[in-house]
């Protein structure tokens, strides 16, 4: 089987001969999901699968792989004109090099400030070890002297009239569900889809050429480290 990620749903589709065009599994997810045939993309390992006259093979589709469905909105009325009182938008300068490596660095600076962490998050809450290591009975010395700070302090807060102390917020913290995996391999897809868009002039753009296969790259990492610890908890 093959597995295809659609907004919050994974449809399930066995996997077709080698020789089948990437066209012709295109018009079946069309038909299935009954979305605009051009409205979609299809992102497999990170990269998005633009050739449809190549065979699934071209792009190591094979048992268990996955495949990511990103759009599926309708295609907007090119027959709609515009209101003509509204202001004329502004040409759009064609990218440079230097605009190009500042979109690339700006899209792998917000993975890391936003999505990083509640990876990280989401990948501690699932490790078994945390909770082991946390209820070692070896991790603190238990003399009977130990508890005359605590003893004290307890006495202290009461004469200040302090509130007790707060529990650990990891006592508080739940376990990790579907849909917060499902929201974070979105974004992820999502940014990986926006770096493949930032296209390149040519061959003599070497500079952003390796600036974004290494957001990419990192942007992967990332997600294959959320999946693979989904998948092993």
């Amino acid at each position: 089987m093959i597995h295809v990620k659609w907004d919050r749903e994974t449809l399930h589709f066995p996997v077709p001969p080698l020789e089948t065009k990437l066209g012709k599994l295109r018009t079946d997810l069309a038909e299935y999901t009954h979305l605009p045939l051009g409205s979609f993309k299809l992102i497999h390992a990170g990269a998005v699968m633009k050739d449809d006259s190549a065979p699934l093979t071209a792009y190591k589709i094979r048992e268990n792989s996955t495949i990511a469905l990103i759009g599926g909105h309708s295609l907007p009325s090119a027959s709609t004109p515009a209101p003509s009182s509204r202001p004329q938008p502004k040409v759009k300068e064609p990218p440079t090099e230097q605009s190009t490596i500042s979109a690339i660095r700006t899209e792998l600076d917000r993975v890391r400030t936003t999505l990083v962490p509640d990876v990280d998050a989401l990948v501690s809450a699932l490790a078994p070890s945390v909770a082991t290591t946390v209820s070692s009975p070896t991790s603190a010395p238990t003399p009977a002297s130990g508890n005359a700070p605590t003893q004290s302090f307890n006495s202290t807060a009461r004469a200040l009239h302090l509130p007790p102390p707060h529990p650990s917020p990891a006592s508080n913290s739940s376990k990790p569900t579907s849909s917060d995996h499902t929201r974070l391999s979105e974004l992820l897809l999502q940014s990986l889809l926006r770096l493949d868009a930032m296209h390149l002039a040519g061959s003599d753009w070497p500079e952003a050429r390796a600036e974004r296969k290494a957001a990419v790259r990192e942007v992967q990492g990332v997600l294959d480290r959320l999946d693979g610890a989904w998948s092993a908890r």
